[in-house]
């Protein structure tokens, strides 16, 4: 209130002192609303940063409707793999009583892989900040301390021994205990195979609108990496759950509702492994006494050295009638008696990844671009092509025929005739079919359940 000059009379008319007094206690009584309103959001817009557990109101518009209020919300996930660590910046948005949307990835990438600073943890702390930065540059403000900070390592820290990996991971922890973001104890760790295929499920299904709809159709996902390749998909018939081997099922909880996945993960039948056991070697041992690996899936004047986890192997090809039928006996002997079969797998769509992709783009099976679909089919058939031409015309991959060859039987282990359409696709909605982005929006809804029930 304002203090009045104690130096002479104050002097008030009879009609302007009851209106300016109306006047002055609406503008009051606004204004305490107001700052009611106020102090209530900035309260909780605050409680929020400091917890993960509230997002921050941001409006929008979308063409031909009115402009209406979305939940805005971040999340950073740092996929540190074995060739190079890289840094996932997304940005959702959900309007009322909806499923979230992406609005924006933002991505970079960095080489060489966390693993190699096994011996010089110090160093890898430079590359991460660098990524983090990243970060600070696309994210807001006011959003850093509610937007969560993880990183999940995948094969090239499995390779490393304990100890060391363990070294390079608190190393990481200190410098996202550093940062302005939301960091829980759980925000760096090394993913398992099973997490790394429903993380990829996650991530194709919410792009392609699945999991919005309860009850609509959700399609399946093969992944097929260098050291291991997964299969997930969510079964419908009974007798697939019934029949599944232990270590089969998985439990995924996501929008308030639980869904029983089928995922498993095999260790070793990656293609670079695979390529190894196909050519006699063993994982993580050179070759006895420097010894050739000789194989029929190569060229027959194909001679040379192949690296692989650090160990370098000489291989040569080998004379044969026909090369095709040699390779794939081979192949036949190592996936015998390594993958579950289930027959519900053949009557789901299913989207295929990184070296299904790849393969099927250099051989002109889909377009290298855009990706596409085929029939498993294929594959065999650009074996067989490859393999029998082999004498007359090598192609450009001294392993073409082995890659090509071991795909093609993988997938009929895996239960799907050559019948069977595959999906292609490194993006969806020009977003990456990676698993960063399925992984960091379950740990987002988690976190969301464990702080506010209703997401």
């Amino acid at each position: 209130m304002r203090k009045i000059p104690n130096h002479g009379t104050l002097r008030m008319t009879k009609v302007a002192y009851p209106l300016g007094l109306c006047v002055g206690l609406f503008i009051y009584v606004a204004y305490i609303k107001w700052h009611r309103a106020t102090a209530a959001q900035a309260f909780f817009t605050i409680a929020g940063a400091a917890s993960g557990a509230r997002w921050t109101q941001q409006a929008f518009s979308s063409p031909g409707s009115a402009t209406r209020s979305h939940e805005v919300f971040y999340g950073i996930m740092f996929d540190a793999g074995s060739t190079g660590t890289r840094i996932h910046v997304f940005q959702f948005a959900r309007p009322p009583g909806e499923t979230p949307t992406l609005t924006h990835e933002t991505f970079k990438a960095l080489k060489p892989g966390l693993s190699a600073y096994a011996d010089d943890v110090e160093k890898s702390a430079q590359g991460i900040q660098e990524l983090l930065n990243v970060a600070k540059q696309h994210i807001p403000y006011d959003f850093w301390k509610a937007t969560p900070l993880v990183l999940k390592a995948t094969a090239g820290l499995r390779l490393l021994p304990g100890e060391k990996a363990q070294k390079l991971l608190q190393k990481v922890k200190e410098v996202f205990k550093a940062s302005p973001f939301l960091v829980g104890d759980d925000c760096v760790s090394i993913m398992n195979g099973t997490d790394e295929g429903v993380s990829a499920w996650i991530t194709v299904n919410f792009l392609t609108g699945s999991l919005k709809t309860p009850g609509s159709s959700s399609v399946g996902m093969l992944d097929l990496g260098g050291g291991s390749t997964q299969i997930t998909f969510l079964p419908r018939v009974e007798g697939t759950l019934q029949a599944s081997p232990p270590g089969h099922l998985t439990a995924l909880q996501m929008f308030n509702r639980t869904y029983k996945l089928y995922s498993y993960s095999y260790l070793g039948l990656g293609l670079m492994s695979a390529r190894l056991a196909i050519l006699g070697g063993v994982e993580g041992k050179p070759a006895e006494n420097d010894k050739e690996l000789v194989s029929p899936c190569l060229s027959p004047r194909f001679r040379g050295e192949w690296e692989h986890a650090e160990t370098t192997y000489r291989i040569s090809g080998q004379e044969a009638v026909d090369l095709f039928e040699l390779c794939a006996s081979r192949v036949s002997e190592i996936l015998r008696n390594k993958v579950h079969r289930t027959e519900e797998a053949q009557h789901v769509d299913f989207y295929a990844f990184s070296y299904y992709y790849d393969l099927a783009a250099s051989f002109g099976l889909i377009d290298a671009e855009k990706g596409g679909s085929l029939v498993v089919g294929d594959f065999e058939t650009a074996a067989k092509y490859v393999c029998r031409t082999l004498e007359t015309q090598p192609p450009s991959s001294p392993f073409a025929c082995m890659d090509l060859t071991y795909i093609s039987l993988l997938l009929r282990e895996f239960g799907f005739p050559k019948d069977k359409v595959l999906k292609l696709a490194r993006k969806i909605d020009n977003v990456e079919t990676s698993w960063a982005l399925g992984a960091i929006f379950h740990y987002i809804d988690s976190l969301k359940r464990e702080k506010i029930p209703a997401l």
